[in-house]
């Protein structure tokens, strides 16, 4: 860590603990970024995190519609999001507008909201899933009909592990469709001992050729075990820093280097700290949406 750097830290540290904040970190966060959390993890383990914080300021280093679900789950806190650019471009593929008309045409359908969504949307929804979850959700679900909203891809995922029939919104992630089945054959080739893992969001025919397909917490964890010591990264590349970090020796291969996020790397050191002294910019849902919200990410806290 360079000097303006380590002054930054030991500023928001300082800040942090005067504020009573906690510091929560998304996996594809900058390095410097993850290294200052209170807790890095996936979108569940995110909303696990946040629903059980006790302090006065939450600053989320993520993108919008995970400062949004620390709103919903934890009201009391103030919510900092320390860019209020860092958007996340599948939750802007639907809308509640668009989401209330398709209920219409389907009127028999259970909605599940990929966690990657805007508050109004999960307000129009029954229950939230997130990529670690999806088959639980919807195995949990009695109703034999879904409307899953809004990630194609995770949802036809989900399809193919349960036996239900599935409405999909045409929503995806920009990152994740980067990835190519080529590139993950290729790198098999020169890497013959190494496995495969890929998030659910890739598309099938990436999925297909993955020996696996988990949520980044479980990639995080599967990368712990001792029969692991080469790794192929279907996912955003800020995963690899934690994964280093964790495991001092093991090889993990990205699969592509164009699969960046720059949303998630909006977020500097600099930003937290101007976040914390000015105290925002603050996410805040109306109290309406949050209740409805809630309720659908309450009953997907509940099946875990």
């Amino acid at each position: 860590m360079n000097d303006v750097n380590a002054l930054l830290v030991e500023k928001i540290l300082k800040l942090k603990k005067k504020r009573n904040a906690v510091i929560l970190v998304h996996n594809y966060q900058l390095g410097e970024i993850q290294d200052i959390a209170d807790f890095v993890g996936d979108s569940l383990e995110l909303s696990q995190n946040a629903a059980k914080v006790k302090a006065d300021v939450i600053v989320f280093c993520g993108v919008h519609f995970m400062a949004e679900t620390a709103a919903i789950t934890c009201p009391e806190a103030t919510v900092l999001l320390p860019d209020r650019h860092a958007g996340c471009p599948m939750a802007n593929m639907i809308t509640a507008e668009q989401l209330r008309q398709k209920k219409k045409e389907l009127p028999n359908a259970t909605v599940v909201c990929y966690i990657n969504s805007t508050a109004a949307v999960k307000a129009e929804s029954d229950v939230c899933c997130t990529s670690a979850n999806a088959v639980k959700v919807a195995e949990s679900i009695d109703n034999n009909e879904i409307l899953f909203v809004p990630d194609q891809y995770l949802g036809h995922y989900v399809s193919t592990r349960v036996n239900k029939k599935f409405h999909l919104w045409p929503g995806y992630c920009p990152t994740h469709v980067r990835i190519q089945p080529q590139d993950i054959l290729q790198i098999k080739k020169e890497n013959p001992r190494a496995k495969a893992m890929v998030h659910p969001e890739c598309r099938p025919d990436v999925i297909a050729v993955a020996d696996d397909v988990m949520s980044t917490g479980g990639m995080i964890r599967y990368a712990k075990r001792d029969d692991v010591q080469e790794l192929i990264v279907g996912t955003e590349l800020g995963i690899i820093h934690r994964l280093k970090k964790e495991n001092p020796g093991k090889k993990f291969i990205p699969v592509s280097v164009q699969a960046v996020c720059p949303n998630m790397k909006l977020i500097t050191l600099e930003k937290v700290l101007w976040s914390l002294e000015e105290m925002r910019p603050v996410v805040k849902v109306p109290e309406a949406t949050r209740l409805k919200a809630k309720t659908a990410v309450d009953r997907m806290l509940a099946i875990v």
